[in-house]
Parts: C-alpha cells; sequence; structure tokens
C-alpha cells in the first residue's frame, strides 16, 4: 500500500469509529481480514495513524478548523498537522492518486493550521469537558503524554535471567533495549519493539511485556518468598508472574479472576515463565478466606492513566459509567478483604489518575472496615515518572 492509501484506509476506520460501529481494535481487526492485499507493515502503519489520530481526538479537529470530530478526513488531516507535516507531503498524500484521499477543498485549506494553545484546555490536553474537573490535580505536563504513543517496557523475569542477559538475548535477535524506569527489572525496548512475541527471549519466558508503572506495582506489593499471595483481579496474570519472580517460586500464588476466559491465559504464560501460579475461578475463591498473607487487587477502572495505550476508552468513559466504576470497586475491595488473614495485607490498585477511582476509594473502605488500616504511604504514578499512571495503597488487617 501506498502511504496515501494508507491513510485513505485511517480516515475510513476512524469514520467507522466516529459513527459508533465498534470499539478500535476490533475495527482494526475487522479492517485487516477484509483487506488481505494489507501486509503486516501496512496494518501497523494504519493502526499507527488511526490510534494518534484518536489519541489528539479534539486538538486535531481543532487544528484542522473544525469545532469537533465529525469525520475521519478531518480528524486524520489535524494529526497530520499536529505531527508537523508540510504542504508539499500533505498534498501529495491528499491527492486523489493511488487510492488516496481526494485533495482538499478550498475551505479545508484556509481553515487549516489554528494553534493549538489558543483551545480551551479539555481541547490541548484532549479530554472531554466533563472529566477536567476530575483531573484537576494534576499538572498538563502529566496529562501530555498521555496524547503520544506509549513506549514499550519489558519485565525481565528473575526466575530465569537478569537485565543483562535478557538484553543480549533481545540483542541476538535485533531488538535494543535498555534499563528503564521505575523498576531494576524493567527494560525499555528502543528498536524492533513489533518483534517482541515473536523473540526466541520472550518465547523462553526471560522477558514480559509489561509497563514499567505496573511492574513498580507489583514491587510496592512486596510479595515475599513463602507467603499465600492472591492476585484478586488477576487477568491474564502479568502481576501473577511478577509476584512469582519475586517470591523466588517460593510460597503459594493464587489468581483470581471473574472472566475465566482471561484467566485461562495464565497457565501457558506460567509455564514459559518457570511460575507456579494456582488458579482460583469465582466459586472456588472462598476457600482463601482468611488465610493469605497478601491479597492483590488491581481493581476495574477507567484505564485514565493508560489512555494512550486504549484511546478509545476515554471518549467513551461517561460520568454514569464512572460512577458505576466506583460502585464495582467497593465491591471489589469488599470481597477481596476476606481472605486476608489477620495481620496480613490488603494492596488496592487502579491504573487510574482519578481521585475518585482511588484515594476516594480506600477512604471509604477504612470508614466501612475498622479492622483495617492504612499500611505504607500510597504509590502515585503519573506519566512524568516514566510509565503509566498508576495507584496503589496498603491496608492491613488488625492482627
Amino acid at each position: 500500500m501506498t502511504p496515501a492509501a494508507r491513510l485513505q484506509a485511517a480516515i475510513g476506520i476512524t469514520d467507522r469509529w466516529l459513527a459508533g460501529e465498534g470499539l478500535l481494535d476490533r475495527l482494526l481487526t475487522l479492517w485487516g481480514r477484509e483487506s488481505r492485499y494489507a501486509g503486516s507493515g501496512d496494518r501497523r502503519a494504519v493502526a499507527d495513524l488511526v490510534y494518534d489520530a484518536v489519541r489528539r481526538l479534539r486538538s486535531a479537529a481543532w487544528v484542522a478548523g473544525v469545532e469537533e470530530p465529525a469525520d475521519g478526513r478531518a480528524t486524520l488531516l489535524g494529526s497530520l498537522v499536529l505531527d508537523g507535516i508540510g504542504a508539499a507531503e500533505r498534498d501529495s498524500l491528499f491527492s486523489g492518486v493511488g487510492y488516496g484521499p481526494e485533495p482538499l477543498s478550498g475551505t479545508e485549506a484556509s481553515r487549516l493550521g489554528r494553534p493549538l494553545d489558543a483551545a480551551p484546555a479539555a481541547v490541548r490536553l484532549d479530554l472531554p469537558d466533563w472529566l477536567l474537573a476530575h483531573l484537576d490535580h494534576v499538572p498538563e505536563a502529566a496529562l501530555a503524554p498521555l496524547r503520544q504513543r506509549a513506549p514499550m517496557f519489558l519485565r525481565v523475569n528473575a526466575l530465569k535471567t537478569e537485565p543483562e542477559g535478557a538484553i543480549e538475548a533481545l540483542r541476538a535477535e535485533g531488538i535494543a533495549a535498555v534499563p528503564g524506569p521505575l523498576s531494576a527489572s524493567c527494560l525499555r525496548v528502543t528498536v524492533g519493539a513489533p518483534a517482541v512475541a515473536r523473540s526466541r527471549a520472550y518465547a523462553d519466558g526471560l522477558v514480559e511485556v509489561q509497563d514499567a508503572a505496573s511492574q513498580a506495582a507489583a514491587e510496592y506489593a512486596s510479595p515475599r518468598p513463602g507467603e499465600i499471595v492472591l492476585d484478586y483481579c488477576a487477568g491474564g496474570g502479568g502481576k501473577s508472574l511478577a509476584f512469582a519472580a519475586r517470591m523466588s517460586a517460593e510460597g503459594q500464588l493464587h489468581a483470581h479472576d471473574i472472566s475465566e476466559r482471561r484467566l485461562s491465559q495464565l497457565p501457558d504464560r506460567a509455564e514459559r515463565a518457570g511460575a507456579l501460579v494456582t488458579l482460583c475461578p469465582p466459586d472456588r475463591v472462598s476457600g482463601l478466606d482468611g488465610r493469605c498473607d497478601l491479597v492483590f487487587v488491581d481493581a476495574p477502572c477507567s484505564g485514565s492513566g493508560a489512555w494512550r495505550r486504549n484511546p478509545d476508552s476515554k471518549w467513551r468513559l461517561t460520568a454514569a459509567e464512572l460512577s458505576n466504576l466506583n460502585a464495582t470497586q467497593d465491591a471489589v475491595l469488599a470481597g477481596a478483604a476476606s481472605a486476608v488473614r489477620p495481620g496480613g495485607r490488603l494492596v488496592y490498585a487502579t491504573c487510574s489518575m482519578i481521585p475518585a477511582e482511588n484515594e476516594i476509594r480506600v477512604e471509604a473502605f477504612l470508614e466501612a472496615r475498622p479492622d483495617f488500616r492504612a499500611g505504607r504511604a500510597p504509590l502515585v504514578l503519573t506519566p512524568l515518572d516514566g510509565g503509566d499512571g498508576f495507584f496503589a495503597a496498603e491496608l492491613v488487617r488488625a492482627g
């Protein structure tokens, strides 16, 4: 595909997303299936164009000269302007040649280039207006990275290697990685990110893909060798595997999730990592009541700290859905607390920067459960710290 044809494909996918036809990743998958002529490089390039535009949906519309995102053409045009694409390159893409988009009309050309610094804050930061009040405690500099592509971070599996060994194994396959932020086990991929999942280093369990902030949250939880640990909202098990490495595979590690489909991914991942994890489906979690030294709750949340990875989720979120998430978070915390032994630890975490999902939920829990007290100072991270936005708080049950 030519660059212009890729751009036209991105415009069409964005149009479908703006029309409410589905989630962004699903629409990209459908396009890939329908477009057999598109190679893997084409699919990556189109996805990059779409995700860049959706991350910057409102600012792209602003510099394209329209008040609100209305169609894929204006959104992608504005996104190219934000990328600093010059007029000559822009016109070569919008030429109508080679399955590319039609040339700009006089009206489109005349309204291009409104300065972004003149836009309202919510437009500059690419947020829905109603969310500004929930994030007014976060500096604009910490919200700005959510408009950009996220780096790829890896966690070195201490059960199998050291960071230097992982870097060398990746280098042998043409993948460059350097030490990353927030954790000694963290690597940042600088070259060859798409090849990581196909690499021998990954297949042999030397590394796992995991954001730096997520790794920091797993370290904050401080699972210890010999303990009984429950990862209460384990999902695919990324933090379960991080716990296994910190526990040196000693003790009991249980993983629970209400979605058995997501949990079913964990056995293969654990085998690859050399970790032993016991699956704990919903109907078996009661067997751990009052037994666990550590219960880790990575609660369902808005994902506001990780919106650069899932940009369409911020546009789907509503005030009513945030309130529903708060109710779910309260219920999850209450359910997880029953597994904590006297003197044990409950760590509540979200990949969110919204206080209503973080500090306020902890305060509500402590008010309802006087047998728990706050432990160490919470872990509070924003993208300025190097990874996603993240929150974790330790709650200790009375002995």
